[in-house]
């Protein structure tokens, strides 16, 4: 399966966005690609780095004008398409929301992300509802797409949960940076942890990862930082964890790679992790804490 993937800088100018998110979408189509993934709320500035409730203005519902946009990119040009959208669902009620599309233009399922950070220039909490779809893959032509956003990309239950309903590729449009006050070898640190745990969730169910993350400097309006930088690096990971493709640190890129889906049943054969499960003894996993 031939996957793009489109790694773009944001600003305030939305329609400059879309548009931007339709070119890398008509490049990765024209490369050959049968599923395009696009990074988290690329429609609009990362704008969770200070609360501000006029920013709520941003959402919109599903279905609605922003996923009439990508459905008829979807259509027509013949992909199956992962967005991230900051979606409106009832009055004082939004989500961090990823719209799968299929390739005539059809919703073919959404994923709520479920874990919500809150943390300095992360203030999301104040923006999002936590998800209540659960893990559910999304069934497409092109296969059972297990899409993740984000925070989700730290936990190891929500990967397995989706590998158990059966994903046959895990997706994680990112928004993930550097807030500005940083030091050098912190950077590094939290850098190689993410590119880690998420090859990490690739090894432990013997399945590919997509990660696309944003790239570039967003400022804090509110001026309580230096704003984020955004360190890009989206990847590919093959089902034992190996690097199938990185992209640049500093620099927008809509990269078309190709995944081999008959490696996870070759890799299971090999390291059958799901066979050794000890199921029984799990229970503990259900709790807040082991006391």
């Amino acid at each position: 399966m031939k996957i793009g993937f489109v790694q773009q800088t944001c600003s305030t100018d939305k329609q400059a966005n879309i548009d931007k998110s339709l070119a890398g979408i008509a490049e990765c189509a024209a490369k050959g690609a049968q599923l395009v993934v696009l990074q988290e709320l690329h429609c609009g500035i990362y704008f969770c780095q200070a609360e501000e409730t006029a920013l709520f203005d941003m959402a919109e519902p599903i279905p609605g004008p922003d996923t009439e946009v990508f459905a008829a990119a979807a259509k027509k040009h013949q992909v199956v398409l992962v967005s991230s959208l900051f979606e409106k669902r009832a009055p004082g009620l939004y989500h961090n929301t990823a719209v799968v599309y299929e390739k005539d233009g059809s919703i073919a399922g959404i994923y709520r992300k479920m874990h919500i950070p809150d943390d300095p220039a992360y203030y999301e909490k104040f923006y999002f509802t936590p998800g209540d779809l659960g893990f559910q893959p999304i069934q497409t032509s092109v296969g059972k797409l297990g899409v993740l956003v984000c925070w989700d990309q730290w936990y190891p239950e929500a990967a397995r949960l989706m590998a158990l309903a059966g994903a046959e590729l895990l997706i994680y449009p990112t928004a993930i940076g550097w807030e500005s006050t940083d030091e050098a070898d912190e950077q590094k640190r939290q850098h190689d942890a993410w590119f880690t745990i998420q090859r990490g969730h690739a090894v432990a169910n013997g399945l590919p990862v997509v990660s696309v993350n944003r790239v570039g400097h967003e400022a804090d309006w509110s001026g309580a930082t230096g704003g984020i930088q955004f360190w890009g690096q989206s990847f590919a990971a093959g089902p034992q964890g190996e690097v199938l493709y990185q992209a640049s640190s500093d620099r927008e890129e809509f990269v078309v790679l190709e995944i081999n889906k008959r490696r996870t049943e070759d890799v299971r054969r090999i390291w059958p992790f799901f066979r050794d499960r000890r199921i029984e003894f799990y229970h503990g996993l259900t709790k807040r804490y082991l006391d």
